[in-house]
Order: structure tokens, then C-alpha cells, then sequence
């Protein structure tokens, strides 16, 4: 493509010795111009070329004729006033500005095989399924999403404005459609969960700020890295699906959530990288207290990147810290909680490994669970491993993981839940390179303190997109 470019450049150069200068300029400077809207001419090309025809002799000519020709031409390289195409994504570029669109459907058909709804099933905080079997149409881990990017460089800062909606494929009833129990009844719409609204300004050899509601820092690499977020994983309220399934959260990770922040993402410094940031204070689930002191989550990873089908790594370490002021009775109290994880790949396989633990920061969602009825603090732990290998356009994969939440001191026992676990095994088939077909079974299984357990079984078809 640079041979062309180079080519046709020196055509469009060679034209202006046998033109008249005033035509002569005008056509060179249109053709170099075409040029590059069609994709022809990189910007440094284009660039480089003008530089050089300005560079050479030409005749001067008079005045009355040359102005108009002149101005449309410096009209016409006036970039503010160009529309093309975005170097990639889904996307252009207007004047100096970028503005992308990416995006994601997906659907799957899942059956639920569930417990039965006994005395000795029941768990408090328990992820499998009790009650009648089940079927439905729905999304998986992933709702869908539409992400709008504008981003340009002013002043010597690379600025942007993010916004991500995030709408599903269930039957909700009034305002719950986006993230509450969905409603399989006619004449329901689904809800869009506006997870994402952020900026950021940054620049070379200082890093980024993010100021918003974003993905967090905290267990942000768990659920990244883990094979049911393409998928459905425990499809726990399967009978009235909301817009989203559980995949593997509460069974090996808490889920980050998407939160208000203000966060510092540092330089790569070769394939290493730190990020911290203050948060919205959180309310313990259930408590209505108002939260004096901010929230604060740190990450820091390294990237190693394969070559030629070598050995790659990537490799996180995060931790969050919130107080919870007193209410009532209840007593004030911290949550803390630290976690790493590793992924590693080889060639077509690769094998990931993660692990938290904290205390006062529950189970299933943060700050869920994460006291007793006295506002005593309970711990919790939780991990996964997970492998998968590809052939051709074939990629299966298996993991295993499990959550599991103590009592606080001095609290009785009872039915509160122990322990989620879940193991998965999925087949996935990329038909081109927007569509991938899924095929998974999950089982998974619940534990309480006093004893009881139950289990249940879901199989989920179906297929997601991105662009």
C-alpha cells in the first residue's frame, strides 16, 4: 500500500510541471487530498508530500486569477472541515475529533434443572437454582451493549468522552427491566442499565484521569478474564431472567460493579502499570447509613506480550477500603479486601488462577452479607482456575470456582450460606469475526452453615457479537 501511495504521489507531483501553475496547483492539491480521504495517503504521507511540492519553484501567477482557485484550495485542506474514516473501529474522523461505536448482542437458550424446593434446600444467600425446572430466551453474563467514544487531542492533552448503555433482551415490569427480576408477560419492554458515563484526559509520560461511573478497580480483572462473561455461567432466576445472568459471580469473585470515581491510571512503565482511585461510598445492603469517608481501590498489573505464538502473562494485584459509619445500633466498621490473579498463555492455551479474600465486604456483590443482624463483621474468600484451548476456529474451556463467607463472631448457625461453587464446561465456535457460537453446562451448588445444600444444572445455546 505505501508503494501505491508513493507512486501515485509522485503522479500527482509530476503533473504539476506539465500543467499550468494555477491548474497545476489546484489539481495536485485536490488529487493529494482525494488521495488521503480514500485511506490512500496516511496523514504523514499527505503531509510530506505537500511539504515537498511547496518546497519547489513555481511560477507566480496574477493575482486575479489565482485567488479563488487558492482560496477553494486551502478550503478543501482546511482539516477542521473533513469527515473520514476512523483509523479503526466502527467509526470517523471529523476534522480532528474521533468518534467510534462499538458494541455487543447476544441470546442463548437455557435450561435450568433446579432442586426441590424442600426444608434441607434451603440457603440464604445460595446461587443454585430451587424450585420448579426452567426455560428461557435470554441474555447471558454480558447484557448487550452500545459504547460511544469521542475522543480528540486539545492543547496537548488527549481528551475523551465515554458513554456505554447496556440494554438486554428480557421482559422487564416497569422500571426493574434494567437490573431487577425480569417479568415474561405480554406487553413488557426491557431496561437499559446506563452503566457507563466518563471522561478522561491524559498524555504521554503522565498517565490518565478518569473522572465518572466506570467498570472498578477491584475484582475488575476477575470477571474480565473469566470464560462465562461471553456466556451464561449459573443462570440463577432463570424462570423470570432479568437482563443478565450470574456467569461466575459469587461463585470465585465479588462483583467489581460499575461505580462513581475519580482514578489515576499511571504510564506503562514497560509492561507494568498501576491505577488508584476514590469511589462513591457504598451502604452495607440492607442499612441506610450515610458514609462520612470515601471509598479507595487500587490495581496494579504487568503484561508480558507473546510473540510468535510464545508465552504471554498477564498479572493483577488490587485491593479496596471503605468505612461504613454507625446507624442506629448497628456499630460503624471497614471493609477490606485484597486480590491477585494471573493469566497465562502459551501458543492456543492458556490457564488463569484467582484469588481473594477480605472482611466486612460480604459475598455475591460488595458490602452484600457483610454483617450479621449486630453489624458484626464476617469474613469472606473466594477463587477460580480456568483453562481453555483452541483449534482452528474451535475453543473449549473448563473452571472451577467457589465463594465462601464465615460467620461473624458469636453469630448462631443457621441457614446462611457457606459456600457457592460452580464448574463449567464450554464449547465455543468463532463463525467469522464478528459472531461466536457458545455451547456450556453448568452445575452448581450451594452450602449452608446448618448443613443444608442444594444443586442444579443448567445447559445454555446460543451466540454473542461484537463489533
Amino acid at each position: 500500500m505505501k508503494a501505491v501511495a508513493r507512486l501515485l504521489g509522485a503522479v500527482a507531483l509530476a503533473s504539476v510541471a506539465v500543467a499550468s501553475p494555477a491548474a497545476a496547483q489546484d489539481a495536485s492539491d485536490a488529487l493529494l487530498l482525494k488521495l488521503k480521504e480514500k485511506g490512500i495517503l496516511t496523514e504523514d504521507e499527505y503531509q510530506t508530500l505537500l511539504a515537498r511540492k511547496a518546497s519547489q519553484p513555481t511560477a507566480v501567477p496574477p493575482s486575479n486569477t489565482a485567488e479563488a482557485p487558492q482560496q477553494a484550495a486551502a478550503e478543501r485542506l482546511d482539516d477542521k472541515k473533513l469527515v473520514r474514516m476512523a483509523d479503526s473501529g466502527v467509526g470517523l474522523m471529523i476534522g480532528d475529533v474521533a468518534l467510534k461505536f462499538s458494541g455487543s448482542v447476544n441470546g442463548f437458550y437455557v435450561h435450568d434443572n433446579a432442586d426441590a424446593a424442600i426444608a434441607a434446600n434451603t440457603v440464604a444467600g445460595g446461587l443454585a437454582s430451587v424450585g420448579n425446572d426452567s426455560s428461557a430466551v435470554r441474555n447471558g453474563l454480558l447484557p448487550g451493549f452500545l459504547k460511544v467514544d469521542v475522543s480528540t487531542t486539545q492543547g496537548g492533552w488527549d481528551v475523551g468522552a465515554h458513554f456505554g448503555m447496556y440494554p438486554g433482551i428480557n421482559s422487564g415490569l416497569g422500571n426493574s427491566g434494567a437490573n431487577g427480576a425480569g417479568a415474561p408477560q405480554a406487553l413488557q419492554t426491557s431496561g437499559i442499565d446506563f452503566r457507563q458515563t466518563y471522561l478522561t484526559f491524559g498524555r504521554s509520560g503522565f498517565g490518565e484521569i478518569k473522572i465518572g461511573r466506570d467498570i472498578g478497580l477491584f475484582g475488575s480483572d476477575a470477571i474480565l478474564n473469566d470464560i462465562t462473561l461471553l456466556s451464561v455461567g449459573t443462570a440463577a432466576g432463570n424462570g423470570a431472567p432479568s437482563n443478565t445472568s450470574l456467569g461466575r459471580i459469587g461463585l470465585g469473585y465479588l462483583y467489581t460493579d460499575f461505580q462513581p470515581q475519580i482514578t489515576y491510571s499511571s504510564p506503562k512503565f514497560g509492561g507494568f502499570q498501576f491505577a488508584a482511585g476514590v469511589f462513591q461510598p457504598l451502604t452495607t445492603i440492607g442499612r441506610t447509613e450515610t458514609n462520612e469517608t470515601i471509598g479507595f481501590q487500587a490495581k496494579a498489573t504487568y503484561d508480558l506480550v507473546p510473540t510468535d505464538g510464545g508465552f504471554g502473562a498477564h498479572v493483577w494485584v488490587g485491593g479496596l477500603i471503605q468505612g461504613h459509619d454507625a446507624i442506629g445500633a448497628l456499630p460503624a466498621y471497614t471493609g477490606r479486601a485484597i486480590d491477585f490473579g494471573a493469566k497465562l498463555s502459551y501458543g492456543p492455551a492458556s490457564l488463569t488462577g484467582y484469588y481473594y479474600t477480605g472482611t466486612g465486604v460480604g459475598t455475591i456483590g460488595l458490602f452484600l452479607l457483610s454483617t450479621d443482624a449486630l453489624g458484626r463483621k464476617r469474613d469472606s474468600d473466594g477463587f477460580y482456575v480456568q483453562g481453555t484451548y483452541g483449534i482452528g476456529k474451535l475453543t473449549f474451556g473448563a473452571s472451577y470456582g467457589a465463594s465462601t463467607l464465615s460467620r461473624a463472631n458469636g453469630e448462631a448457625v443457621s441457614t446462611l450460606v457457606s459456600r457457592n461453587s460452580s464448574w463449567v464446561g464450554q464449547t465455543r465456535y468463532g463463525l467469522n469475526s464478528w459472531v461466536t457460537l457458545i455451547g456450556e453446562y453448568t452445575h452448581t451448588r450451594s452450602k449452608a452453615h446448618n448443613g443444608n445444600d442444594a444443586n442444579s444444572d443448567a445447559l445454555a445455546l446460543g451466540a454473542i457479537l461484537f463489533f
